[in-house]
């Protein structure tokens, strides 16, 4: 079974769950997606196996063939090429390398060359399979690293995909495809606001979901409580503003390993997803 972890703000404690989610359960692998900032494994400390750089083709005009028709810059609805008399200049940061100017050159002028957009790692801490990705510095789009990061999800072992916070490109690349996407949100009214965006972009892709409340205590619950409602949307689990929760994640531990009662309480919330799931 694949479950996204998201959120639609940072800072809600998305990583957090999707961690002490991973390492509570069985037979599971854990995905960092948020390939800008990964962290994941921060708290994990797994042991690297292997690294994989990412490339990406754009094109690359051979200027000699080129009749300046500019025909390739008209098909392009990203700017990525600009064609001006006598030079073609090709912009990588806003190519989607949809290959569509190579298609529309009538002089086959243009190829492809890659350009690096990351590099995926891969590892293991104790049983735990952590595969994530880094995003070159400067690289404007997350989306293709994260495609080339889900290719290297196990299908023989449950997946928890923690996603990128926010609900814009990165998080649908993440979410799609999943059985099922936990949100994670906090008792304030930014964590409200942010709830209602992603709620709004899972029910449009029809992914199943359900609510953790996190930071509980902190803030007024009543809005959240009533919006869930309201939405018929499941709250699966309440995790308390704890003290000594935060100075586990401060000096980087899962707290369900140093607190073993938290084991049992992800692992029926994995239980549920799976019935709900299942119906």
């Amino acid at each position: 079974m694949i479950v996204a972890v998201a959120s639609g703000k940072g800072g809600t404690g998305k990583t957090t769950l999707a961690v002490n989610l991973a390492v509570s359960i069985d037979n599971a692998q854990l995905l960092d997606c948020d390939v800008e900032e990964p962290n994941a494994h921060l708290l994990l400390n797994p042991t690297i196996t292997c690294q994989e750089e990412v490339y990406r083709l754009i094109p690359s005009v051979n200027e000699q063939l080129c009749s300046y028709c500019g025909k390739c810059a008209v098909f392009c609805q990203y700017n990525a090429i600009l064609a001006v008399p006598g030079k073609n200049l090709v912009f990588p940061e806003l190519c989607h390398g949809c290959g569509g100017c190579i298609l529309t050159c009538p002089e086959k002028a243009i190829g492809e060359v890659k350009n690096k957009i990351g590099v995926i790692k891969e590892g293991f801490a104790d049983d735990l399979r952590i595969v994530f990705g880094e995003l070159e510095v400067g690289e404007p789009m997350a989306a293709p690293l994260i495609r080339e990061l889900k290719k290297r999800l196990d299908r023989s072992s449950n997946a928890i995909l923690d996603a990128p916070p926010g609900a814009g490109c990165p998080v649908i690349e993440t979410v799609k495809g999943s059985d099922f996407c936990i949100l994670v949100t906090e008792p304030t009214p930014f964590g409200f606001h942010d709830l209602k965006v992603i709620v709004k972009v899972l029910e449009y892709m029809n992914i199943s979901h359900g609510v953790v409340i996190n930071r509980v205590g902190v803030g007024d619950k009543k809005e959240v409580y009533e919006y869930c409602e309201k939405k018929d949307i499941p709250i699966l689990l309440e995790i308390p503003y704890q003290r000594r929760i935060a100075e586990l994640y401060s000096r980087g531990v899962p707290f369900s390993l140093e607190m073993p009662e938290w084991i049992s309480k992800f692992q029926e919330l994995f239980e549920d997803v799976k019935k709900m799931v299942n119906k």
